[in-house]
Parts: structure tokens; sequence; C-alpha cells
């Protein structure tokens, strides 16, 4: 029986957690983990006004498509961009059943304000390498709009973060296939986890959370 090859491949959005904490994303991603808090709910919610499936508004020299699926071959992963703005530019490619051609840009809607990590930004760039092999185009910035302060950044995607996110995929994918989760170093970070009773950061130099939960289960 021939295997298909995106079976393997794992979730674009897993990106932002594993540049936040990689046990967070090893808990989530291979553990099958999760507990909502008031923030991914409310990120629910913002995310249902963009994730309207292949609507397609035309806004001027705008083409504006919601919830686009995206894959990539070259990260192995695949996923859903909220909204690709497609802009008229000589430069751009042709696109079917419209006049013209246009560059594409991601557009990813997030909570809250811009954060200090660049956990948000390795996200956008992944969906700019999947819109470039999808699209054979290059996608040289992106948009990140933020729910508290109602105004979108412009985000540069550079040859450099590219690099970095495709590493980081590599990486995501050795842990994946290991099974493995890693330890990290608890933080102030931990605070704003969804998971942090879970992971339950004060144990996890002495005991795995699978250790702990299997010996709560004993009792």
């Amino acid at each position: 029986m021939v295997s298909n090859e995106e079976d393997h491949y794992l979730m674009l959005s897993g990106l932002q957690h594993f540049q936040f904490c990689k046990r967070q994303w090893a808990l989530i991603h291979i553990e099958q983990q999760w507990q909502e808090n008031v923030k991914t709910i409310e990120g629910q919610h913002l995310h249902e006004k963009s994730d309207q499936p292949f609507i397609r508004e035309k806004r001027g020299s705008r083409l504006i498509v919601r919830a686009m699926p995206v894959q990539s071959k070259v990260l192995r992963v695949s996923g859903i961009c909220d909204v690709v703005e497609f802009v008229k530019d000589p430069d751009g490619i042709q696109l079917i059943g419209a006049d013209g051609t246009y560059k594409a840009y991601p557009v990813e809607y997030k909570l809250g304000k811009p954060k200090k990590g660049d956990e948000d930004i390795v996200q956008l760039a992944a969906q700019a390498i999947c819109l470039e092999e999808m699209l054979v185009c290059n996608v040289d910035k992106g948009y990140l709009f933020y729910d508290r302060i109602k105004h979108r950044i412009e985000v540069p995607i550079t040859d450099g973060l590219k690099d970095k996110v495709i590493k980081m995929a590599q990486e995501m994918h050795q842990y994946y296939e290991r099974r493995y989760t890693p330890k990290v170093k608890a933080g102030p970070f931990c605070k704003n986890c969804s998971l942090q009773h879970i992971c339950l950061p004060k144990l996890m130099k002495k005991r795995s959370v699978k250790s702990y939960i299997e010996g709560r289960l004993g009792e």
C-alpha cells in the first residue's frame, strides 16, 4: 500500500507553538494534549470572523481570499491562511478568473498586541513559503493584524527568516518522528501558557509529564 506523503505533514500553526516553547508544541502536537483558557477561546472567536472558506472579495486593485488552504513540501506542513491579499502588480502572477497580474501577501489575525518574541512572525513566514511553492512566485512581505490595537503591521519576509523557518520545521519533524517531548527551562512566559497546569514546570526537572500522570492514575 502506497503511503500518502501528506499524511506525514505537520500543522503549520505548530511553528508558532514551537517558537514560543518547544515543550508546549510537543504536548499539543505529539502528546495530543490541549487546555483552553480565556486567550485561546477569544482567539478562536477572532478567527471565526476571518475564517470564511473560499470567500473571494474584490476591493479596487485587491483580491481578498479568506481561509485559504496552503501546504509546503519543503517544510512538510499544511494549514490555512486567515487571509491572502492579491494586489495588482506588473511583476506579479496571473490568477484564474482575474484580469492582470497580482502579488500575494499573507495576513494573519492575532489576539492582543504585538509580542516580544517571533512566534507570530515565523508562522507568517511559513505561510509565505507555502504560497511561494503553490503559486510559483516570490512573497517578500506579509501582515500581522492585532485585535487589541486594531492595526496591522507589515513584516518583511527575508531569506534569513525563511531559512530559520526551514530549520525549525526540520527540528519539529525530528522530534515528531521520535515522539519526543523535550524539557525546557521554566520562565515567566509559562504564566501565559494554556498548558501550564499540564506541563507542570515545577516538576519538570524531576519527572516527565507522562510519568507524573501515570503515577497519579495509579494512586
